[in-house]
């Protein structure tokens, strides 16, 4: 397998692939003086430099940079063809584009279509709409390739494009967290799965299991010295996949229970980017003005209507042409349609002011709309929200689909989410967060949690620290490059406020295994952190896997591995042997999972089932490693 990348997510990429799956890795970074990097402090630098030199000794043991071993690892400014192929694209299984830049992605993905169509691509891509039709466009190359059916890679699995994104894999759970803290969602394809830490029961409580038990949480989960899901925890560690009589035995645990499966609908109302409310065109007291004015009117209609006898119709139609004045004067009529006249043009010198404010008024709403919003005043309860780049938009998106009140600290006015932050009308403050007074300005006195997702170690490690000085209580959550530094930071932060609760997380952590996933030839739909460990969902065709097929669903657990949580059916199609009425959620492709599988429903070579896999576990049902010994 080839990866290509230029930041951390290319080295915790290759070190998923080597480490957990067994294989043959070459990874193409740029020349030491050029690779972009993330800011981050001594220790994460470190950390980092030491997965490296890990990676780069495993590949010095196993075949001193022979294509042959283990690994390799080649120094190219550009994924160019001739890159490519001293990289052995033309005869490798999979190709991982992960470089920052989506144009620099596709260009290389097209180069490695034309030299190898057999190849499975993952390519990460911001733009999911440019995503999409990347997508689409190389599957059909390959397909072309093959003469109109689908080629295979020398792995025998089927050569495909998957596009991701770390922001959109990392965004549900940073905004679960920022939420309730304990709570980690995954949403794909229409269907959400939302996870729910829950403390331990009280004796005599009985906890509510569930759909079903996903992990056992550490047992120093709650000691502020503890480590909180590290290697160090040993046997008192989280349990990802126990069996029953695991959680049975757990007295005194937490756990991690899948509660909710649902549809979910569209992500965003489609409207026309910074076009108001009609409500918010005019200010109250201009409201209150054209109503009375309207009163007014309506008053004068139906005085006319009965001093002349009019149809209400014709009535209404006079009153507004003497309220215009544009009506004849009424010399020959009766002294009460006179004064009626001279009351409906005293009104309607009242209504050209108010008809002249109205416009200034609204042309003043849209010529603000483009320009960004200030906190309203007695704001509370809202998240406030560090750093709109990649990562902070989609947490951005995701926290006002849920109606989340929102504000946004920025210091680039030309960042890439201020677009997206004047579209949805949230509140930002412009400023440098490392500078005082501005998050006094995001009104973080009075905020529910703070979310620091800037590119910028010390800057997210700053806020954090300044906010909890203004709030001790606050709650936290704050992005770090490396996930060693972010475990030394929270364990430090619960200790010095075992009371306020402390989230630190690492994109690349929680995004490369859905990326390792992928290039396996598997769809991985979400990664959900529990403690220091990751849990993966994905989806799995059962044919061709021993484990799996002619299997029951209690036969198939494998408790510390994988379990079977659903099975796709068709439209109109039962739940035959399943026979659950569990929660159904339609996916995208006109199917249904059911849920709530009996232990003894036995798994068929044509079923498509979703289950939750530790990484190693979904490496161990893959069976490349099994492929590769009989190989060797």
């Amino acid at each position: 397998m080839v990866v290509c990348g230029d930041d951390g997510l290319a080295h915790r990429l290759a070190a998923e692939l080597r480490g957990v799956y067994g294989e043959q890795v070459t990874l193409v970074v740029p020349p030491s003086g050029r690779r972009v990097r993330q800011p981050v402090v001594g220790r994460a630098r470190a950390a980092s430099a030491a997965l490296l030199d890990r990676f780069n000794a495993a590949v010095n043991r196993t075949g001193n940079g022979d294509a042959g071993g283990s690994g390799r690892e080649l120094e190219a400014a550009e994924a160019t063809e001739d890159v490519l192929a001293e990289a052995g694209v033309d005869r490798a299984a999979a190709l991982a584009l992960v470089y920052d830049d989506d144009e620099t992605n596709i260009r290389a993905a097209l180069t490695a279509r034309r030299l190898n169509p057999r190849l499975r691509l993952v390519l990460r891509l911001y733009n999911r709409r440019l995503g999409q039709h990347i997508e689409a466009l190389l599957d059909q190359s390959a397909a072309l390739a093959a003469g109109g059916g689908r080629p295979t890679g020398p792995d025998g699995a089927e050569a495909s494009t998957t596009v991701l994104s770390d922001a959109d894999t990392a965004a549900p759970a940073l905004a679960a967290t920022a939420l309730v803290g304990t709570s980690k969602v995954v949403q794909t394809d229409g269907l959400l799965l939302r996870a729910v830490e829950r403390q331990p029961p009280r004796p005599g409580e009985v906890a509510d299991p569930g759909l079903c038990t996903l992990a056992l949480l550490s047992a120093t989960s709650n000691d502020p010295a503890g480590t909180d899901g590290s290697e160090g925890s040993g046997e008192q560690g989280p349990q990802l996949l126990p069996d029953a009589a695991a959680v049975r035995a757990a007295t005194g645990r937490g756990t991690v229970v899948l509660e909710q499966v649902s549809y979910s609908g569209p992500s965003l109302p489609a409207g026309r980017a910074g076009v108001p409310p009609f409500a918010s065109l005019f200010s109250r007291r201009l409201r209150w003005s054209l109503a009375g004015l309207a009163a007014c009117v309506v008053a004068l209609a139906v005085a006319l209507m009965v001093v002349t006898g009019d149809h209400p119709l014709h009535a209404t139609y006079v009153t507004l042409l003497d309220l215009f004045a544009i009506n004849e004067p009424a010399h020959n009529e009766d002294s009460g349609r006179q004064v009626l006249q001279l009351l409906s043009g005293f009104v309607g010198l009242l209504l050209l002011p108010v008809l002249l404010a109205a416009v200034l008024e609204a042309l003043g709403t849209f010529r603000t709309a483009s320009s960004l919003r200030k906190p309203p005043r007695g704001l509370g309860g809202h998240v406030v929200l560090l750093g709109l780049g990649k990562i902070g938009t989609r947490v951005l998106t995701r926290l006002r689909e849920m109606d989340i009140p929102v504000v946004c600290v920025e210091g680039d006015p030309e960042a890439r989410g201020m677009a997206t932050a004047r579209r949805l009308r949230v509140p930002v403050v412009l400023g440098d967060v490392t500078q005082e007074g501005v998050l006094e300005a995001a009104k973080i006195h009075r905020a529910h949690s703070l979310l620091a997702l800037t590119s910028v170690d010390t800057t997210n490690l700053e806020a954090v620290l300044y906010g909890r000085s203004v709030r001790p209580d606050l709650r936290v959550v704050l992005r770090l490059y490396d996930d060693d530094f972010a475990t030394a930071v929270y364990r430090t932060l619960r200790s010095a406020h075992p009371r306020a609760l402390t989230r630190s997380r690492s994109v690349t952590h929680l995004s490369a295994p859905a990326f390792a996933g992928a290039m396996t030839g598997r769809q991985i739909l979400g990664a959900i952190p529990v403690e220091r460990q990751v849990l993966l969902f994905a989806a799995v065709r059962v044919a061709g896997h021993p484990q799996l097929e002619g299997k029951t669903v209690g036969e198939a657990f494998r408790a510390g591995a994988w379990r079977v949580l659903a099975r796709e059916v068709s439209d109109g199609v039962g739940a035959g042997a399943g026979g659950g009425a569990g929660a159904g959620a339609e996916g995208a492709r006109g199917a249904r999972l059911v849920w709530e599988l009996p232990d003894t429903y036995v798994l068929r070579g044509e079923d498509r089932v979703v289950l939750a896999a530790t990484r190693r576990g979904l490496a161990e049902l893959l069976g490349r490693r099994a492929r590769q010994g009989a190989g060797s």
